[in-house]
């Protein structure tokens, strides 16, 4: 199977995903991966950190095994309506390239704007008269951005869930890869809150760890 992940930051991968793109992998799966948006002047990172988050996802990208990358330089933190034309159109080609089965991306209701917009764009990109060979549409949870959407209507509802027992440790090894994005508990994306929330969704699935997911759209 061809697995197609988009993240709108470095991280989301990991965070909501990382456990199932090992277990894809080590089931003999072809891996991609997009990022869509890069840290900028703006928010306050210098070319060092630019220098240090381009080896972090170097070391992300041969240690999940991902068959290949697209980096797609959108500003991040400011995408909005306006650069939806230009997503659609970058990730459309993307998705005709490597012509994925499934593809995992951010959900709806995130309270990050980047998350939206890039769902919104993945929706749009994806019809199926136009990608015969895509089969399943799964939207992943981000911790510190899927549990503090407030919108009731947008509410996460996972009807998917993939046993990531085996591969919790290796997860929460990569997510400290990205060390400026982690800290110390009750901090959202630190390791007690990554496990928590992977056991939470073990114990609805009756397994020792999971991620959930929402499935969108399968076809068979």
């Amino acid at each position: 199977m061809k697995t197609l992940v988009i993240a709108p930051h470095a991280d989301d991968e990991i965070l909501g995903v990382g456990g199932t793109l090992l277990k894809r992998k080590s089931q003999g799966h072809t891996l991609a991966w997009v990022i869509v948006t890069k840290p900028s002047k703006h928010l306050g990172w210098n070319n060092i950190q630019k220098e240090n988050r381009d080896k972090q996802i170097c070391l992300i990208k041969d240690q999940i095994g991902f068959d290949k990358l697209y980096q797609l330089d959108f500003p991040a933190a400011k995408l909005n309506q306006n650069e939806l034309p230009s997503l659609i159109n970058s990730i459309s080609k993307i998705i005709k390239e490597f012509a994925p089965e499934e593809i995992f991306f951010p959900h709806l209701g995130d309270v990050h704007t980047d998350h939206e917009i890039v769902h919104k764009a993945i929706i749009s990109s994806t019809k199926s008269f136009r990608n015969h060979f895509l089969k399943r549409l799964i939207v992943y949870e981000t911790l510190s951005e899927t549990e503090f959407g407030l919108d009731k209507t947008k509410a996460f509802f996972p009807n998917l869930y993939i046993d990531i027992s085996r591969f919790l440790d290796q997860k929460i090894k990569l997510l400290n890869i990205y060390s400026s994005e982690v800290d110390k508990f009750p901090f959202p994306r630190s390791e007690e809150s990554i496990m928590a929330l992977a056991k939470y969704r073990g114990s609805t699935s009756n397994c020792l760890a999971a991620e959930a997911f929402q499935i969108l759209k399968q076809i068979e």
